[in-house]
């Protein structure tokens, strides 16, 4: 199985891809990340070849303990970059976020470790239409493709997940390779409220003019 996995018509959710996450980590360094989230149904031939591979990273990593160390991962969600759609609940309204009801996710990012905040952060790519990739160093043209990236719209994805055993524990992460628009669905969340109703008009007279000199007056300093 390739190490690089096609989620096909997904919904995306939590899309953090125009700016990078900044969080500082406990030994100083920050911690860069472009992030998303993906919804699919748990029959979803993609998510089928996601856990198969997670199985064979498991039996790769760790052996004859995959199966014990798995059933760890698997409850913690901590510890792993999928789950079913019902552990996402809302923390102050305890009802299921929206679109994740009967479905299963998968998180993916990009994530650099630099010592500075202002470094340039590593970014999956954005394809095109046309199935052109943008050049990540065209700031401007990569974060208008991103911006039509919206909660609930459908793309498809590229992911690599992999094994984590190092300081931090052991675990099933993702990396996020690329992503591409697919269609609109109906956005997360409650959108816009519509509130034209509590306004009237501008009256737009124009700006008086000093008596004395019948100049503009002067912005006060």
């Amino acid at each position: 199985m390739s190490e690089i996995l096609m989620l096909s018509d997904v919904r995306l959710s939590f899309p953090n891809l125009i700016e990078a996450q900044k969080n500082q980590t406990n030994d100083g360094k920050f911690r860069l990340s472009y992030n998303a989230e993906f919804i699919m149904p748990p029959d979803h031939k993609g998510f089928e070849q996601f856990m198969a591979r997670v199985g064979e990273l498991a039996a790769d990593k760790w052996k004859d303990h995959a199966q014990s160390v798995l059933k760890i991962i698997s409850q913690d969600r901590k510890l792993r970059c999928y789950g079913k759609g019902e552990e996402k609940v809302n923390q102050k309204t305890f009802q299921v976020y929206s679109g994740y009801e009967g479905g299963v996710y998968i998180t993916a990012g990009c994530t650099t470790i630099s010592d500075s905040q202002d470094a340039m952060a590593k970014r999956p790519q954005m394809i095109q239409a046309d199935g052109s990739p943008v050049d990540p160093m065209n700031t401007m043209a990569y974060q208008q493709v991103a911006r039509k990236l919206y909660g609930g719209c459908r793309v498809n994805a590229a992911v690599k997940p992999w094994a984590q055993e190092n300081k931090h524990g052991r675990g099933i992460r993702c990396d996020l390779v690329a992503i591409q628009f697919l269609r609109d669905d109906e956005a997360f969340g409650e959108g816009s409220v519509d509130v034209s109703e509590f306004f009237g008009a501008v009256k737009t007279d124009a700006a008086p003019k000093s008596e004395e000199t019948g100049v503009m007056p002067p912005f006060l300093s």
